[in-house]
Parts: C-alpha cells; structure tokens; sequence
C-alpha cells in the first residue's frame, strides 16, 4: 500500500483546518445605506440624522471581507451591541430586497 493512499482518520482534514485558525477576517455589520450628493453630506452637522434605506426590526446583512456572508438582527449584551446571525448565506446565494 502507497504511503500516500493511507486511511483518511480526518487528521489531515483537522490540520487543514487549524490551519485556518489565525487568518484574520475583518467582519462588518451593515445597518444600512444612504445615498446622499456630496452638497448634502458637507451640510451634516453634529447630531444630523441621517435616514437609512431599513426598517426597525429587519434583518442586517453581515460581510467578511466586503462579502456578503449572513444576515442577522442587532442584540444588547450587557452594555454593548452584537448581532445574533439569523442566516448563513452559501456560495453565490444572495439576499432578496
């Protein structure tokens, strides 16, 4: 038997995956977006409002590296803000607006 076509015990999958482990991945949670001209944002003072294209209560969309990756809901923990994922989007799904 070739050494190469040894059993598969999952350890080679395990070290491919702890390989993984420390590859850092910027994750951002979008709220929502705004279109806004140039003119009207150098007007924004502080304490401006600035309307947002979603609803109370509707799902946010969670990016990894600037992709689409999930959607979920915005949480208090303790005294910070977490999002709880509420869906996990596979390869090439995307979200229906």
């Amino acid at each position: 038997m070739a050494e190469d076509s040894a059993p598969d015990d999952g350890t080679q999958e395990d070290d491919k995956v702890h390989a993984l482990y420390d590859v850092q991945v910027e994750i951002t949670a979008v709220l929502g977006t705004a279109d806004m001209p140039i003119s009207q944002i150098l007007k924004l003072g502080r304490g401006a409002v600035v309307e947002l294209n979603r609803s109370v209560g509707e799902n946010i969309e969670i990016h990894a590296n600037n992709r689409l990756v999930a959607k979920g809901e915005v949480v208090v923990v303790e005294d910070r803000l977490g999002v709880t994922l509420t869906e996990v989007l596979k390869i090439g799904q995307t979200l229906k607006q």
